[in-house]
């Protein structure tokens, strides 16, 4: 079985989205969600034996940042990427600066030249099942929603998803969380912690419990939780 999510990583100096013009700054956190028209989020199939084939257009530099991506997920799942041969599903990494519709069994992953190793991250995990954090749908537990800030045309991607949580708790640390900041139309935070000065929005590492989800998910019996 196999996945499909359309995962983006690009970035403007300035995008217009709607009528609402974004500064640069409120770009460096949104870039990598900025041009989805729907929310990613979980699915109900997964990449068989957690085996996900990979393909990276020629014309795309920052190799070593891809693995790296990779290896974010890999070196503490059971997730393996492995490139693409002759599988018929496969996600497919390109420029992001070129962006089309493509017709084929292919996911495809746009990677821009401003995007971080975390971002593609990010978006590798949406490939592979896992909802965004705050989508959940015991989030109003430990979050509340300005949705006087939101862009209107991005309040969908701050609904409730019902999606399972697999059981484990709610994670502000996770790699999947927005920030506090993301989607703002007036500068002014669109999510609230629960938890005073909690800290949303990383894209550096997976947390533990992002680790835990997938390895839950794709139901690795080596790993020990």
């Amino acid at each position: 079985e196999w996945i499909l999510v359309w995962c983006c990583c690009c970035l403007a100096a300035c995008q217009q989205v709607g009528f609402i013009v974004l500064k640069k700054s409120n770009l460096l956190e949104n870039h990598f969600d900025l041009f989805f028209l729907e929310d990613r989020n979980a699915v109900k199939s997964v990449w068989a034996n957690g085996i996900v084939p990979y393909e990276i257009s020629p014309n795309l530099g920052r190799q070593a940042e891809i693995q790296e991506a990779f290896r974010m997920i890999s070196g503490f799942t059971c997730i393996r990427f492995i490139p693409h041969t002759d599988e018929l599903h496969y996600i497919s990494i390109k420029d992001a600066s070129v962006i089309n519709c493509l017709k084929c069994p292919c996911q495809p992953v746009y990677f821009a030249q401003s995007c971080t190793t975390g971002n593609l991250a990010h978006e590798l995990i949406h490939a592979l099942g896992l909802y965004h954090e705050h989508t959940r749908n015991d989030r109003d537990e430990y979050i509340s929603i300005n949705w006087s800030s939101v862009i209107p045309s991005k309040k969908r991607n701050f609904k409730v998803k019902n999606g399972d949580t697999l059981n484990q708790p709610y994670d502000y640390d996770s790699i999947m969380h927005y920030g506090p900041s993301f989607f703002s139309a007036d500068g002014n935070p669109t999510i609230v912690t629960h938890k005073k000065a909690q800290k949303i929005g990383q894209r550096i590492r997976l947390s533990p419990l992002d680790i835990k989800k997938l390895n839950i998910l794709y139901k690795w019996s080596d790993y020990f939780y």
